[in-house]
């Protein structure tokens, strides 16, 4: 393994890029209580509930508290790289297995012409939004570092204290910042050196997946942030 000092470029800059998304996600949750980490600000939000309370299809957790979960889909967003997967040579088949989805699905997808619909996507609360970075942090690592053996839907014990959830997140993502640091160039250019199974990581070089990762966590952090925002400011606001 390469010592961090000498890593590659490519490694420096992904690292880098982690390391400030990381710190500024720090700064932003610092006071963050249980009633805000909890808090619907709209009907029918994504949340975490206890098992016998929840209500989406497949919510999930190995505990006593859940997170929401619907029927599983392919978001609009993600028809651009549905159609990379099938300009590569991946099958139709492996893709709707990829996605969970069925293959008609999949070939209603690749026929489809012009711009997306944008999805009708549920409002997530923030404990939401933490465990699900959680889980894919701590399922990415078992299933590239760890014994890949773990179901990542398993490994998060889900929990209403807001406390408690971010001291066992920074703790995850501390532990996920350590492993990749020890990554060989090599490793980066690897198909499937991460066996993630929810998802395309064993057909994808691993600096693809660690960009990914990365996106993960910024565009969730600043979900986070909004939701913050709206917290401060939902007695204040002008009606």
């Amino acid at each position: 393994m390469q010592s961090e000092g000498a890593r590659t470029g490519r490694l420096s800059l992904l690292l880098d890029q982690f390391d400030r998304a990381r710190e500024m996600a720090q700064v932003r949750l610092t006071g963050l209580g249980d009633e805000e980490y909890l808090w619907e600000p709209v009907p029918d939000c994504w949340s975490i509930r206890r098992r016998g309370e929840a209500t989406t299809a497949r919510a999930f957790g190995p505990g006593e508290w859940v997170l929401d979960l619907g029927a599983p889909d392919i978001p609009a967003d993600e028809y651009a790289e549905v159609a990379r997967q099938a300009a590569g040579g991946m099958t139709v088949a492996k893709i709707a297995e990829d996605w969970s989805v069925s293959v008609e699905r999949v070939e209603e997808i690749l026929a489809h012409t012009g711009d997306p619909e944008p999805d009708k996507t549920p409002v997530t609360t923030i404990a939401w939004r933490l465990g699900h970075l959680h889980y894919g942090f701590a399922g990415g690592w078992e299933w590239t570092f760890g014994e890949r053996r773990q179901d990542p839907k398993l490994l998060v014990d889900f929990t209403p204290s807001a406390a408690v959830a971010l001291d066992r997140f920074w703790a995850v993502l501390d532990r996920w910042r350590d492993s990749v640091a020890t990554v060989t160039d090599e490793q980066l250019d690897t198909v499937g050196f991460s066996q993630y199974p929810y998802g395309s990581d064993p057909d994808d070089p691993y600096v693809d997946v660690l960009s990914g990762a990365n996106l993960e966590l910024i565009h969730h952090m600043a979900e986070i942030a909004v939701l913050r925002d709206l917290w401060r400011t939902r007695f204040t606001a002008a009606g």
